[in-house]
């Protein structure tokens, strides 16, 4: 039971601070895109469980729930098409948009990001 408590811890914290949400949804992006593809699939399944549910994310994406619960398993091997179908069916569920931004190395304490 332990997992269903946490479950609704997170739902809980989520609804009290919305942004919550949305930076469950920036760690889960900067992991993938950091080559950590375990942790940003856990992170993506945290931030479903706590936000839209699978579900939901199911009836955004066309595919079984239990399927994107398997995709976002931590034995999944989700294909890129499914991890963006994903990544999109949530970014719409937030009302936000996702854009990458390329830094050079020192660059980052150097320049203002604007």
């Amino acid at each position: 039971m332990p997992t269903t408590l946490y479950k609704d811890s997170m739902r809980a914290m989520v609804e009290r601070n919305p942004d919550m949400a949305t930076e469950m949804l920036e760690d889960a992006i900067n992991a993938l895109l950091a080559g950590d593809l375990d942790e940003g699939r856990l992170l993506l399944r945290q931030y479903v469980n706590a936000t839209i549910g699978f579900p939901e994310l199911a009836r955004r994406t066309g595919k079984a729930d239990k399927n994107l619960m398997r995709t976002l398993g931590p034995s999944g091997s989700p294909t890129a098409a499914n991890l963006f179908q994903i990544i999109q069916a949530c970014m719409k569920a937030e009302g936000v948009t996702v854009a990458a931004r390329v830094i050079r190395p020192g660059a980052a304490d150097r320049a203002p990001i604007l």
